[in-house]
């Protein structure tokens, strides 16, 4: 068996990787997933959200408002807060998804797609990375590119003016201001793919290194 986790920052080209990976057959665990699982209404999140926040992050028909919580999150300046609430409930599933792939498929390669498994200080039972993972993969791009990126997901099949786009760039990078460098990220990992170009520069990258992970596990 094999724990890896896959991290890159915001416009990085990770769940691309991901997608690739699978296709080899990774078993691809994606902690945004998880998490908006867990943020569903009555889930632990969603509680946990509601008891700190109010009822200001609740929507007319009960859900969480996910609007409200990025704002509070990245204009207010308290990632940290729902961080904490989010972060070991997250991890402690992840935990639970990979065992139950482990007991079915011994020499599985499981990995978990996250973009904050560097930055996160809210391990499920205190532990940070080191004890949650066998092997990290990160996925850089140029910030020019993560920030293109970004705007091009955000104004996906619509129309935007100037200033919408300079909004959205500028939401991009508070965010990345959130995350660690993909150079220190790089210090820490076991394997780097650059994902700044083609896609099949990528594919390259992922049936090189494929084997090596199998071979692992």
């Amino acid at each position: 068996m094999l724990r890896v986790g896959l991290t890159g920052g915001l416009g990085s080209g990770k769940s691309t990787a991901a997608k690739l990976f699978a296709v080899h057959g990774a078993h691809i665990l994606q902690s945004d997933a998880i998490g908006r699982e867990l943020m569903e209404l009555g889930q632990p999140i969603y509680i946990g959200m509601v008891d700190h926040f109010g009822p200001g992050v609740v929507l007319a028909d009960g859900t969480l408002d996910r609007a409200a919580l990025a704002r509070i999150a990245f204009t207010e300046g308290r990632v940290e807060e729902l961080n904490a609430i989010a972060h070991p409930l997250v991890i402690a599933r992840q935990m639970e998804l990979t065992e139950k792939i482990f007991q079915q498929e011994p020499h599985a390669v499981v990995m978990v797609e996250s973009a904050l498994i560097f930055e996160t200080r809210y391990g499920a039972d205190g532990s940070r990375w080191q004890s949650r993972f066998d092997r990290i993969i990160l996925v850089t791009a140029p910030e020019k590119v993560k920030i293109a990126r970004f705007v091009a997901r955000c104004s996906t099949g619509r129309m935007i003016s100037e200033e919408q786009r300079a909004e959205l760039e500028a939401e991009a990078r508070r965010r990345l201001a959130q995350q660690i460098s993909d150079e220190q990220k790089s210090a820490l990992s076991d394997y780097v793919l650059t994902n700044g170009g083609a896609l099949t520069e990528l594919e390259w990258q992922v049936d090189q290194l494929w084997p090596i992970l199998e071979t692992a596990a």
